[in-house]
């Protein structure tokens, strides 16, 4: 991508509008490039609009026209959701036309150091703690990206002196080239998002890419438990800092005693510490046992936004208070409620079968799981542990709802409760909390964990935890 002073008086083109899409338009616009943004989305969708248009910005909704984006534009930067089949980015890529995310665009903008964290779960999780920590440490932070607020908006508020801390998808991540985070984090790769990416390596490609320019002066933090994030450190031209809840590590961090004997306090009941140890000095964080959000899995998140913070030049002492202060972020493993001994869990943000197997092994008790969603593939093989051990009522829904209680029976799950589609989805997913609730016995977790995306019912895993929720509060 050529530097942004030279799209003065050039023509560039946006492809869906939403938040990061207008704020592309803009950004472009004020520049002085040539603007004109499409959205599938009729006008009454478009709330950005409008705005664009009243800066002069030639805006385009409803429908994709043929010649969008036009033969002579210099760039085309579109919504990381869109596929690279969609009818305007194949014609940008048979012009010859450069396509790009605003991520691509941001990495230019931005004045300060980038981090960016990426992996198939526990994303959200750790990006929020790492701005949390950092604030914690005294540094200047912005945090934006797939977390919420668009990249290349947020980069023009960060301070030189300061981090701009980095939530990137796949599907963001995809559509860079020359984008260069100063520390970069891989949580994890699971299967997901296939649908999009086509294979596993396609998939994999993608991740990798936020390590691609990375130099031996950035830092990339990786986990050293997952065969995918250490077959990629192989290649890694940065300085290595891992972390591990399996093992000590001669540089990394790590759960000292490691999670060899079970998830409690070690075997001798000594209590387990997130430790770090680099240029051969080790320095003890905080007790395992102290951390504010539950689950193994989130020791691990904890882990990499320690490992992260303490690479950005936070010192250890910082970061004990504040990682056993936060409490965890909306939809991911939260706790809406508790009535008649029963305890009611969103984790909507759970659109893999991965994440939501993590989630079920975090609860205590059995489990009553509300699950299902967009079918894009999955055998759901991996819940069949669950299904065995943990879960003892399902609630199937969605497009998945049928794959799901098959899956059930192969574990040898038989109280399944399939839920078939009423006319307004919210309201299927209401009956699906009822029932729920119904089949639930004293120390029962009822967990709404779809290890599906939502998009078969729902426009976002938001709109969808905030319904579980409020269905849940007036049951």
């Amino acid at each position: 991508m050529k530097p942004l002073e030279a799209y003065r008086g050039r023509k560039v083109a946006v492809l869906g509008l939403a938040r990061s899409g207008a704020a592309a338009a803009k950004l472009f616009h004020g520049l002085g490039a040539e603007v004109t943004a499409n959205d599938l989305k009729p006008r009454g969708q478009c709330p950005e609009a409008d705005e664009l248009e009243a800066m002069g910005v030639t805006v385009i909704c409803g429908g994709h026209p043929d010649d969008f984006p036009a033969a002579d534009a210099d760039l085309l930067v579109k919504n990381p959701g869109i596929p690279y089949s969609a009818p305007p980015v194949a014609r940008a890529a048979a012009l010859g036309i450069e396509i790009v995310t605003e991520v691509e665009v941001a990495g230019q903008l931005a004045r300060a150091p980038i981090i960016g964290i990426t992996g198939s779960n526990g994303k959200t999780t750790t990006t929020t703690l790492t701005g949390l920590l950092l604030e914690a440490a005294g540094f200047k932070t912005v945090v934006a990206g797939n977390i919420g607020r668009p990249l290349c908006e947020a980069a023009l508020e960060a301070a030189p002196d300061g981090w701009l801390v980095a939530e990137l998808s796949s599907f963001q991540l995809m559509g860079t080239s020359a984008f260069h985070p100063r520390i970069a984090c891989l949580l994890n790769v699971y299967p997901t998002h296939l649908d999009y990416h086509g294979t596993m390596d396609h998939y994999i490609e993608a991740k990798a890419r936020l390590f691609a320019n990375q130099t031996a002066d950035d830092t990339a933090v990786y986990s050293a438990d997952d065969p995918v994030c250490v077959r990629l450190s192989a290649s890694l031209k940065a300085r290595k800092w891992p972390f591990s809840l399996l093992r000590r590590l001669e540089e990394g961090v790590f759960v000292d005693p490691p999670y060899s004997d079970g998830t409690g306090p070690a075997a001798d009941g000594t209590d387990r510490w997130i430790t770090a140890r680099r240029d051969g000095e080790e320095a003890r964080v905080v007790p395992v046992a102290e951390l504010g959000i539950p689950g193994r899995h989130n020791v691990a998140n904890a882990l990499a936004a320690v490992a992260v913070a303490l690479a950005a030049g936070a010192p250890p002492e910082a970061l004990r208070a504040p990682l056993a202060e936060f409490r965890g972020v909306e939809h991911r493993l939260e706790f809406v409620r508790e009535i008649g001994g029963v305890r009611y869990y969103n984790d909507s943000k759970a659109t893999n079968p991965a994440a939501t197997a993590m989630s079920i092994a975090s609860l205590s008790g059995p489990v009553v799981l509300i699950a299902g969603g967009k079918d894009r593939g999955s055998d759901f093989a991996e819940l069949l542990p669950a299904f065995r051990d943990r879960v003892r009522v399902l609630v199937a829904l969605g497009e998945t709802r049928h794959k799901l209680r098959e899956a059930a029976a192969k574990a040898g799950l038989t109280k399944v409760i399939v839920v078939e589609p009423e006319n307004d989805a919210a309201d299927t997913l209401r009956r699906a909390v009822r029932e729920a609730a119904s089949a639930a016995r004293e120390g029962d977790a009822v967990l709404l964990s779809p290890a599906c995306a939502s998009w078969d019912m729902f426009p976002s895993f938001e709109v969808r935890g905030r319904i579980f929720k409020e269905s849940a509060h007036t049951l």
